[in-house]
């Protein structure tokens, strides 16, 4: 919020110049006349809410006017959670107009996520996400409704179904060997885990929404630079829809762009369509009959494509809705699962007693002849639970995406208002000492005799969100971290310098990432040079 703050501080320090009227005298009387507008609007809002039955969640005094914009930290899911040991499980903030709850207990979560679900299905759209995915057309900021449910329902049937995704496994698999053929040219020196990981995250996603066609990205070969130029791009589209917005916080403001993020998110949007409409383009031959003709092809593309071109509505996706769910997928898949990867690596190199069961369950189920293959992962039940507890001490969405209500409710004995923003701190609940045994411990053990996964219907432990709105990529995440974490603790013995330590500090955001990349050192463990290959 260090930059909203910055932009507060300025929006009124423009002189005026009102001709006739001298400046001198009316300076004051200006400041004197916002002075009391400020706090008879201010007045007029305490009554107003005291009014309500029952009473709004508590929190603490904003100011006039922007609330309690001055006193945010940016580290938002421990705010949050200092927030609730003053103020209890349900609090509320007001940022400029927006009211702001935050929930941080399972029996709340349960009723906003499970008995409300229905109420609390809509997205908080910022105006940089509308303006970034044509109106919200894509499955994440689209708001709740036969739209919504029509799209998730053909994604989930047709693209992330297990069929869909065994179709495109020999794409994941020759990116994650890649990394393992790179990672083997680099041993015994210093490897940035994070570089490598975020690397091979978006090879992989290039690799199942368009195949195995390089020169469908940005120019003719996939060459570094067109990597480096795709992960710049995306960062950017991350950052600008995360990006405190003023049009967000005063819609009065919204027809001015005071900040440039919306055109900013205009921008880099036609940026991306113009890569996916060259992709299309290139996937779809029309010949002079006008007729299309498709290649032959298992991924994601052309499924998307498939769903395009059935003519049904109630079957079938509009050019832009394939164009809203390459970049959702693009997003969303290149940053949460290599920061997963990134932690789970972190954890074991800190924790070596449990590197060492993991390396001997790789050595049990896959054997030292062969490298690990999706088939291997259901029998890998400790990297399962390694998995696991590094998403409950590290959830890569802290606190969840904000969910909106379609009307006023109650929740906790209090009201919640209509269009408000709801954050469930997941990343609190998942360290909750009333929950959890030694819950800062890093102990993938707590899993193996548990029945809890990833589907959002045990409030102690929900990473991917519950309810209508838990991440649709949740089996293409699960089957991604696994395939490299697995391969890199069964190809690698890693080192770390001497004297160091990987650090657990993690920097806020829509993704929590570490503050600091993990780096590392490989020595080849395998005895067949074709094992890395």
């Amino acid at each position: 919020m260090s930059n909203l703050y910055n932009n507060l501080a300025v929006l009124g320090c423009e002189g005026w110049s009102w001709g006739c009227i001298h400046a001198h005298g009316f300076a004051p009387l200006m400041a004197a006349a916002l002075a009391i507008f400020c706090c008879a609007w201010w007045w007029w809002w305490v009554m107003k809410i005291q009014k309500i039955n029952p009473p709004l969640p508590p929190g603490p005094l904003g100011l006039p006017i922007i609330g309690n914009l001055p006193f945010i930290q940016p580290e938002l899911h421990r705010y949050f959670l200092d927030l609730s040991r003053i103020y209890g499980p349900i609090f509320k903030l007001r940022l400029g107009r927006m009211i702001v709850i935050g929930i941080n207990s399972t029996s709340l979560a349960n009723e906003v996520l499970k008995d409300q679900d229905a109420i609390f299905a809509n997205r908080d759209s910022p105006a940089a996400a509308v303006a970034g995915t044509f109106g919200g057309l894509d499955i994440a900021w689209r708001s709740n409704g036969p739209d919504y449910n029509r799209l998730r329902k053909l994604v989930m049937r047709e693209i992330m179904s297990k069929q869909g995704l065994d179709a495109c496994y020999m794409l994941r698999r020759r990116e994650v060997r890649r990394m393992v053929k790179e990672i083997h040219e680099k041993v015994g020196s210093i490897v940035n885990i994070d570089e490598q990981l975020s690397a091979t995250a978006l090879r992989v996603m290039m690799s199942t929404l368009w195949g195995d066609d390089p020169s469908n990205l940005i120019g003719e070969e996939r060459q570094s630079k067109d990597l480096f130029e795709l992960r710049k791009r995306l960062d950017e589209f991350v950052r600008t829809f995360a990006a405190p917005n003023l049009s967000d916080l005063f819609p009065v403001l919204a027809p001015f762009d005071i900040q440039g993020i919306e055109s900013k998110a205009k921008n880099l949007l036609s940026w991306f369509y113009g890569v996916f409409e060259s992709v299309i383009n290139n996937r779809i031959n029309i010949g002079d009959d006008g007729k299309e003709k498709k290649k032959v092809s298992k991924d994601f593309m052309q499924q998307l494509l498939d769903l395009h071109q059935r003519g049904n509505d109630k079957s079938s996706l509009s050019i832009t809705e394939v164009k809203a769910l390459l970049l959702d997928m693009m997003v969303g898949g290149t940053d949460t699962i290599p920061t997963t990867a990134e932690w789970a690596m972190t954890e074991l190199l800190r924790h070596p007693d449990k590197m060492a069961k993991l390396v001997a369950e790789l050595d049990m189920v896959v054997g030292n002849q062969t490298v690990v293959e999706e088939c291997h992962i259901p029998k890998l039940i400790y990297l399962d639970a390694v998995i696991k507890e590094t998403l409950r001490l590290h959830p890569v969405v802290p606190l969840l995406l904000p969910h909106v209500p379609s009307e006023t409710s109650i929740i906790g004995g209090y009201t919640i208002p209509k269009d408000c923003r709801v954050f469930i701190n997941a990343w609190a609940m998942q360290r909750d000492p009333k929950l959890w045994d030694d819950p800062l411990r890093f102990q993938p053990e707590r899993f193996l005799e548990s029945d809890m996964s990833y589907r959002g219907n045990n409030f102690r432990y929900f990473p991917f969100g519950s309810g209508r709105r838990i991440c649709v990529g949740v089996s293409m995440a699960e089957k991604m971290v696994a395939l490299l974490v697995g391969s890199l603790v069964h190809s690698f013995q890693w080192g770390l310098l001497e004297g160091t330590k990987p650090g657990l500090e993690d920097k806020f955001g829509i993704v929590l990432k570490k503050a600091e990349s993990l780096v590392a050192i490989p020595i080849a463990r395998l005895p067949n040079l074709e094992q890395y290959q």
